[in-house]
C-alpha cells in the first residue's frame, strides 16, 4: 500500500496493515535464515513499510 491509501484507513485497518507486515517480515527472516530468500532488498521495504504504518498510527493517537 502506498501512503495515500494508508491515510484513508482507520485505526483498526492501520493495526490490521501492521499485523499483516509484521506476520511478512517474520517470513521473509525465516526465509533468508534457511537461505531461501532470493531479494534481500524485501526486508529493507517491509521493515520501512512497518514503521510508516507505526507512524501513521501514532500521528492518529495524538490527533485525537
Amino acid at each position: 500500500m502506498n501512503l495515500e491509501e494508508l491515510r484513508k484507513l482507520d485505526a483498526s485497518g492501520l493495526q490490521k496493515e501492521l499485523d499483516s507486515l509484521l506476520k511478512a517480515h517474520m517470513g521473509l527472516r525465516m526465509q533468508k535464515a534457511t537461505q531461501q530468500l532470493s531479494n534481500t532488498a524485501q526486508l529493507g521495504q517491509v521493515r520501512r513499510d512497518i514503521a510508516r504504518v507505526r507512524t501513521l498510527i501514532q500521528q492518529k493517537t495524538t490527533q485525537e
